[in-house]
């Protein structure tokens, strides 16, 4: 019975839940912005991350090489968009 246990999903679920808990008391606490943003920003990265390892099964295939290399051109390809727009539109080059 204890291998039918999700035992992972829920320590998963459980650290999820912390992780909104601790990005709503930026909201509740009052805190100045840098100091949100940067609460927000590292809860925000640690909750994607906890939710493709977890939920999304990213490390229990046969092919996790395939799939970690695709999240990471995502996340450069997301980079690279984000900066590029904040490069020409914000801060003036062109």
């Amino acid at each position: 019975m204890k291998e039918l246990f999700p035992v992972k999903q829920v320590m998963g679920y459980i650290f999820s839940l912390v992780l909104t808990a601790v990005a709503l008391s930026v909201y509740f606490l009052d805190m100045s912005f840098e100091v949100g943003l940067t609460i927000l920003l590292v809860t925000a990265f640690i909750q994607a991350a906890l939710q493709l390892v977890f939920f999304m099964h990213a490390g229990e295939s046969t092919d996790k090489k395939a799939i970690y290399t695709n999240v990471y051109y995502g996340i450069a390809i997301a980079l690279v968009t984000v900066f590029g727009t904040l490069l020409t539109l914000i801060w003036g080059y062109m």
